[in-house]
């Protein structure tokens, strides 16, 4: 049984636990605003690890490698687009070592960093082209899965799953940001979750679901997640809530997140009565919040 089979066995037999924010854990051991977090897999690799470590203990089954901006689009705004696929490769390894025979690796694909034509000025194939060389590093490099994740527009999405599968990846997972809007739930591009969800599907996604959402609160991810299992007819969800919306502090500089690890577990918990198959963090969410949540989930289940 291979890694994806275990994977897929596992996901059929209970909910998955995911791991959670990657920068802010990253900026705690130095890394500086402004500075590219995929940098740190070549010049910091042991403190990348050190991320993926904690959020193993924390009982996380699912770890995130450290490539969300690691396309050659994205990567060239810090002039290391030449470097992308050793990025991405060593990163994918990077989390596999960690992960061992003890949890999967998700190989991260963010946003490229533009709008697509006839919005914007990037050609679909030229944003297809990054996803895929990145999506064949990362599998290269160990990962167990791609996920495809804080999308706002579903043809990008779409373009990056259908990328992911063409590099050989058996299990993608797409995942779009969403906000309050006066017609509910949106993606900043004006998508609902029906129709993010169904693009997602159509180009081949295993999982789809919600990450982020900065004005989203706990509670508005129940509901998000509701709607979110009513528009898969039951292929999984995931949901991935901040810990909270982000608060900022004149004086310090300092961005905070209140939601506490007791609380985002409950929540988590929720999320997966409601239908999700598999539950984490996004930003501002620490190991603590990821072992609450796990150990919340398991306790429910015994």
């Amino acid at each position: 049984m291979t890694r994806t089979d275990r994977l897929l066995a596992t996901l059929a037999a209970r909910p998955l636990q995911c791991d959670g924010a990657t920068g802010t854990q990253l900026q705690q051991l130095g890394l500086q605003p402004g500075e590219s977090c995929e940098r740190w897999v070549l010049e910091h690799p042991g403190r990348v690890q050190l991320v993926h470590q904690r959020y193993r203990e924390a009982g996380a089954d699912l770890l995130t490698t450290n490539t969300f901006g690691g396309s050659t689009l994205s990567l060239a705004a810090h002039g290391l687009d030449s470097r992308a696929a050793d990025i991405n490769r060593n990163a994918a390894r990077l989390a596999r070592e960690v992960a061992g025979d003890h949890a999967w690796v998700l190989g991260d694909m963010g946003p490229f960093g533009g709008i697509l034509e006839p919005y914007g000025e990037t050609e679909p194939g030229a944003a297809r082209d990054a996803f895929l060389a990145q999506a064949a590093a990362l599998v290269e490099g160990g990962a167990d899965a791609i996920l495809v994740e804080t999308m706002s527009d579903p043809a990008e999405a779409a373009l990056a799953v259908e990328a992911a599968r063409e590099a050989g990846a058996q299990f993608v997972i797409s995942t779009f940001a969403f906000q309050h809007t006066p017609a509910g739930f949106r993606t900043m591009m004006g998508a609902s979750p029906a129709v993010a969800v169904q693009a997602a599907l159509d180009a081949g996604a295993s999982v789809v679901g919600a990450n982020c959402g900065t004005q989203l609160s706990l509670e508005d991810y129940a509901n998000l997640a509701a709607e979110l299992v009513a528009a898969a007819h039951g292929i999984p969800v995931i949901a991935q809530p901040n810990a909270g919306s982000p608060v900022h502090d004149p004086a310090t500089g300092q961005i905070t997140y209140a939601t506490t690890p007791a609380a985002f577990a409950e929540a988590a918990a929720r999320y997966i009565t409601l239908g999700a198959r598999i539950v984490g963090g996004c930003c501002g969410t620490t190991p603590a919040h990821i072992s609450a949540s796990a150990a919340h989930n398991k306790k429910a289940k015994a």
